[in-house]
């Protein structure tokens, strides 16, 4: 009977520079290398059997439970050689599949992945709410990882992690770090929140606001004299405001603006382009620091005019998704057709082209 052995495919795929592995009936195991799907040579298409032998590998017996129960399962996963890996386990046409997201073992720097100084600077805050977006895959863990990191070498903090599941490791440095597991430290990010604020933290990191009650803990966490940092899976400021408003009820969202308003530090949206030399990927942002000028447009319900105030905000260090493509193309990391490809505006994107910025 054939076999699948999961460490010598994520080894493999380890190897090639790949981010994911797929496993699914009727295909051999699939990677994602620089953003594009590629089958892996050599090894047989999967099958139920293949596949759920690869899971009683990687899963303890909780998890199998939970699998029983017909719920998908999320959890992390070391290989022998001590590499990393967030898996979920989930059914598909009543079949199991499997998709392994590759971690690093060690942290990026802010300058290691390409990150402006000025996020160090938006982790280094006292307090407030620093926001880190995107769509699935486009690098926000790694992001909050390298903005933890700098605090974790640059202040004397107590840093509380919630994440579901913990994907970097982190070690005490200039700060304390205590990384809490949904499902294995605590039961959800909304109880892990409220247990938080009686653990004594400076910051608290929120590995992703997925309801309301997650979210309004957060904003009250922050406005509670707290750093928290968090991701959203939405795609500009302008956007990530519009839905954490319109999670609260029609009464109270008077209120959030005004919380927001008054406690929103930053947010960093972003995305990974393919890079010009087609061995990588790169991150393009969109960096929006909340000034007084953002803070009275989000209490005053004129968030339409937020992504005006970005392209023109550039000396308090904000710039468009639009104005950083344009950069990434003239210094070389992407080609112009990738640029059109990701941008917003095409005649923005242009026009930033044609401009020395």
């Amino acid at each position: 009977m054939e076999y699948l052995d999961i460490n010598d495919i994520l080894d493999e795929a380890r190897e090639l520079g790949a981010s994911d592995v797929h496993l699914t009936a009727g295909l051999p195991p699939i990677i994602r290398l620089h953003g594009s799907l590629r089958k892996l040579s050599g090894y047989p298409d999967c099958d139920e059997v293949l596949i759920v032998g690869v899971i009683n590998d990687v899963t303890n017996d909780k998890h199998k439970e939970t699998l029983k129960s017909g719920r998908d399962v999320d959890f992390s996963y070391v290989t022998p050689a001590g590499f990393r890996h967030r898996c979920n386990i989930y059914r598909q046409r009543g079949l199991h599949a499997v998709a392994l997201r590759l971690l690093r073992n060690d942290i990026p720097t802010l300058k290691d992945i390409g990150l402006p100084a000025l996020m160090g600077e938006f982790a280094l805050r006292p307090r407030g709410l620093v926001l880190v977006t995107g769509p699935t895959g486009s690098g926000k863990s790694t992001t909050l990882a390298a903005m933890t990191d700098h605090i974790n070498r640059n202040h004397n903090s107590h840093i509380i992690t919630i994440e579901d599941p913990i994907e970097y490791l982190h070690q005490h440095k200039q700060s304390m770090i205590n990384q809490r597991e949904i499902n294995i430290d605590v039961d959800s990010f909304a109880l892990a929140l409220r247990s938080a604020l009686r653990e004594d933290p400076d910051v608290i990191l929120v590995g992703e606001m997925r309801d309301f009650e997650t979210i309004s803990s957060a904003i009250t966490a922050a406005e509670t004299g707290h750093l928290v940092m968090s991701t959203l899976h939405t795609t500009g400021a302008a956007e990530t405001l519009d839905r954490i408003i319109d999670v609260y009820p029609p009464h109270s969202q008077g209120q959030a603006r005004s919380q927001l308003a008054n406690n929103l530090v930053a947010v960093i949206s972003q995305t990974l382009v393919p890079t010009a030399d087609g061995r990588g990927r790169v991150a393009a942002l969109e960096v929006m620091s909340c000034t007084d000028a953002i803070s009275a447009m989000i209490r005053e319900n004129k968030i339409f005019q937020i992504p005006s105030a970005i392209t023109t905000g550039r000396s308090k260090g904000m710039f468009s998704l639009d104005q950083d493509l344009a950069r990434l193309t003239r210094q070389g990391y992407i080609d112009e057709k990738t640029g059109l490809l990701r941008c917003q505006d095409k005649a923005e994107y242009k026009k930033y082209l044609a401009m020395a910025l």
